[in-house]
């Protein structure tokens, strides 16, 4: 398995790296935090880490620790608009329950 982005999640992590001027990928982890006890913590990396994993999906990379990778592991990372708002969604295979704005999450 892996984690993987869709087009539009891809468009905007590369717009925003070039904007940027630096960066080799987007860094996806979990913390213990949040409503429902894990959360999404997403960083651009302006470099990797030896313990990096490293997914490439839609022509830019992932970074994710091995200590969040089970948590993580078969995750579609997608971007999307709903009115006013607009951000990261995460298709999580792993999560059992969300609380109601999506980013923590129970396994």
């Amino acid at each position: 398995m892996s984690i993987t982005v869709t087009e539009k999640a891809a468009r905007h992590i590369q717009k925003t790296l070039d904007k940027r001027g630096k960066g080799v990928g987007l860094r996806l982890a979990v913390k213990t935090s949040g409503c429902s006890g894990m959360a999404y913590a997403l960083e651009f990396a302006d470099e990797s880490q030896p313990e990096d994993l490293i997914f490439e999906s839609g022509g830019v990379k992932l970074l994710v620790d091995p200590r969040s990778l089970p948590y993580l592991e078969g995750t579609e990372l997608d971007f999307v608009r709903e009115g006013l708002n607009e951000g990261f969604k995460f298709n999580n295979p792993n999560a059992k329950a969300e609380c109601g704005c999506g980013e923590s999450f129970a396994v």
